[in-house]
C-alpha cells in the first residue's frame, strides 16, 4: 500500500443545493389558504351593506370633525341618517316618516340613544326651531343606529332570534 494513498482519492463532491422549485406540498397547502383567505376578505370587504356603513361612519366621522354652526351640523346628521335609512330600510318605510314617527322608527331600528329627547333636539335644531348643542351625543346616537340598523330585522328574516330559545311565536308575536 502507499503510503500517500489519500492522494489518489477522488476530490470531495458536494451535491447540489436543493433547487426552489417545485416547492414541498406544505407550501402548496399554505399558498391556497393564503388565495382563500384573501378571496373571503376581499368578498366581505366588498359587500355592499358593509360598503353603505363604511361609507356612512366615513362622513359621521367627517362631520363630527368639522367646526361648522350648531345647524349646519344637526342638518347634516339628519341628512345622514335619512339617506342612510333609505338605503337599508327601502325608501317606501322610510320617506314618509316625520317627526315622533321617525324618532320611534330610529329607536327601534338601532337608534335609541335618538329615540327620546336627544332626538327631538336634533330635529328641532336642525329644522329651525329651538336650537340645543348636544352634537357629542347626537353623534354617538347616529353612529350607533349606522352601526345596527337593520340588524334586527335581518334577525327576523333569516329566523335567529336573539335571546330567545326558538320558540315559534304567534301571529302578534306573542308566545304561542
Amino acid at each position: 500500500m502507499n503510503p500517500n494513498w489519500l492522494n489518489e482519492l477522488a476530490p470531495a463532491r458536494a451535491p447540489p443545493p436543493p433547487g426552489w422549485w417545485p416547492p414541498a406540498p406544505g407550501w402548496w397547502v399554505l399558498a391556497a389558504l393564503a388565495v382563500a383567505l384573501a378571496g373571503g376578505a376581499l368578498w366581505l370587504w366588498r359587500t355592499p351593506r358593509r360598503r353603505l356603513r363604511r361609507a356612512a361612519l366615513r362622513e359621521l366621522r367627517r362631520i363630527g370633525s368639522t367646526d361648522a354652526d350648531l345647524r349646519h351640523s344637526a342638518r347634516a346628521i339628519e341628512n345622514l341618517l335619512r339617506r342612510y335609512a333609505m338605503a337599508v330600510f327601502g325608501r317606501e318605510r322610510v320617506a314618509r316618516l316625520a317627526g315622533e314617527a321617525w324618532l320611534a322608527f330610529l329607536g327601534t331600528e338601532g337608534g335609541a340613544p335618538l329615540a327620546g329627547e336627544s332626538g327631538r333636539h336634533l330635529l328641532s335644531t336642525a329644522f329651525g326651531g329651538e336650537a340645543y348643542d348636544e352634537r357629542p351625543s347626537w353623534l354617538a346616537g347616529a353612529d350607533t343606529f349606522v352601526r345596527c340598523a337593520g340588524r334586527e330585522t335581518r334577525a327576523k328574516r333569516t329566523g335567529k332570534r336573539s335571546g330567545t330559545s326558538g320558540a315559534r311565536r304567534g301571529p302578534q308575536g306573542g308566545q304561542p
